[in-house]
């Protein structure tokens, strides 16, 4: 590398996972590197934050990649996020359904999973065989973190296939049906239950499947201290390689001239130039927002067009503490007394437990958080309502969600009280997030799924990165894009993507 390389400057919009690995990458690189982020803190949608003397986990229910033998392990690692002295929570499964007077689980022992389901519903031991059986073969699933795909050669794809080698398997059985086609499958109403409670029924079968495997092979495990605690520890790693982190800091656009970005302008008028430009923010605040909407593929434009085809996942969320050491085996979703939102009505609600986390709480207390899935929908009618409305909603939803988390679980009387809410627009208002969404794209069946080379067609020098670029989202996607993203900038100046 000569001296004019190392000098180039990269700036990166937006401080969230796939920018704080875009700017590490680019370190790595020998360039310089500064993150431009509009909030006081970096990290996205990866964050937490303290009501009453407790913690409030936003984000990590698993971390995909926490198997050291994975290449996105690796990613991991170079970003800081862990290493092979990371503690990991001690939990045993993955989720668990009730109904009536049976509760099934999927628990992270296949065998144990299988026994149980089996006892619970003797009718569907075929399928209940079949389904851990394809579970055991989606373990072989990896996310791609070597290079981006466009960039794989005849030798890498071999390679990827080895190691996937089971999940042709998973596809050819579970690839064309969704998880409420796949509850079809099933006699038991408890079975049927679980099949469709983590995962909303459009998704796609295989997407619970992989999910499910990720936790039972390992490779979820979740790091104690949570979110927050995990994105501080990539932002040192960003510090210490000598990157500079902006925060309280909005972009207001991308300055393109010609078929260059030259740098980004900022909200107080600011200039900052730049030799490339990498954005790490929700797609649909970059087209129409920091770039003209011209620049936009086709294939995102048609699922934004699209919600039924591209749906979107969010939640309206409580956190509460309580008054006890109470497990309840962590995440366990239940019938509820009908919740009415907008023009939809919800009879099944989930909570989960944060008691494995003993830094999240005084000792002998807990935080408990509840979660009633949310759609584009939901998301037209939260933004519908005026400020006054918004609040009294809030409260009123709150106190609802209180009232079906006793009476499911009566030990809790007394015991139980109300950090914090948070709705679809919260994710909005922090994190740009199209409709609220924490995830990327639904895949459907029948859809294609979203993906897009992160690049900005007639302009050379801006790359993207972020969960948007490829289905389904999430953290995985979004550490791997910022060091795709560098990759891509290193292809195009004739250097060795190899960082």
């Amino acid at each position: 590398m000569n001296n004019t390389e190392s000098k180039k400057k990269v700036i990166v919009v937006g401080g969230g996972i796939a920018g704080l690995s875009a700017g590490i990458y680019a370190l790595k690189a020998g360039f310089e590197a500064e993150i431009y982020e509009k909030n006081p803190v970096a990290g996205g949608e990866c964050m937490g934050w303290n009501r009453q003397g407790y913690h409030i986990d936003n984000c990590i229910h698993w971390l995909t990649g926490t198997d050291s033998k994975t290449k996105l392990w690796e990613v991991w690692k170079t970003c800081g996020a862990i290493d092979e002295n990371t503690e990991y929570a001690n939990t045993s499964k993955f989720y668990s359904s009730r109904l009536g007077d049976k509760e099934v689980s999927l628990w992270n022992d296949l065998e144990k999973t299988q026994k149980e389901l089996i006892e619970a519903a003797p009718e569907d031991e075929k399928e209940i065989r079949k389904f851990i059986q394809h579970v055991e073969y989606a373990k072989s699933c990896v996310i791609p973190s070597d290079k981006p795909m466009d960039m794989m050669g005849v030798k890498d794809y071999i390679e990827m296939g080895k190691d996937m080698a089971d999940m042709p398997k998973v596809m050819k059985e579970y690839g064309k049906i969704n998880c409420a086609q796949l509850t079809d499958r099933f006699q038991s109403p408890v079975m049927k239950k679980l099949m469709t409670d983590y995962l909303p029924a459009d998704y796609t079968a295989y997407s619970l499947i992989v999910s499910y495997a990720t936790m039972a092979s390992g490779n979820g495990n979740i790091p104690l201290k949570g979110s927050l605690a995990m994105t501080l520890r990539i932002v040192k790693r960003f510090k210490e390689m000598g990157g500079v982190l902006h925060t309280n800091t909005p972009t207001k656009r991308v300055i393109i001239e010609g078929k260059k970005a030259t740098g980004i302008e900022l909200e107080d008028g600011t200039i900052v130039k730049a030799d490339d430009v990498i954005t790490a923010v929700d797609t649909r605040f970059l087209y129409g927002r920091l770039i003209d909407e011209k620049y936009m593929p086709k294939d995102l434009r048609k699922a934004y067009a699209d919600s039924k085809a591209y749906p979107v996942t969010s939640g309206f969320q409580t956190a509460f503490a309580i008054d006890s050491d109470f497990s309840g085996e962590d995440t366990i979703f239940f019938e509820c007394d009908p919740i009415k939102i907008g023009d939809r009505t919800f009879t099944r609600m989930s909570v989960k437990s944060y008691a494995y986390d003993k830094s999240f709480a005084p000792e002998g207390k807990t935080v408990l958080q509840a979660n009633v899935v949310q759609t584009d929908a939901d998301y037209l009618y939260w933004e519908s309502l005026s400020k006054d409305e918004y609040k009294a909603k809030k409260d009123e939803l709150s106190a609802e969600i209180t009232k079906r988390i006793v009476k499911e679980f009566p030990e809790l009387e007394g015991r139980i009280t109300l950090l914090d809410c948070w709705t679809p627009l919260t994710y909005n208002r922090y994190c740009n997030a199209y409709h609220g969404s924490y995830m990327g794209f639904v895949t459907t069946v029948g859809n294609k799924q979203m993906r897009f080379k992160g690049v900005v067609k007639g302009v050379n020098n801006l790359f993207i990165a972020g969960q948007w670029v490829m289905s389904p989202g999430g953290l995985p996607i979004a550490v791997v894009s910022g060091k795709f993203a560098v990759q891509r900038i290193l292809k195009r100046d004739r250097r060795s993507i190899e960082i």
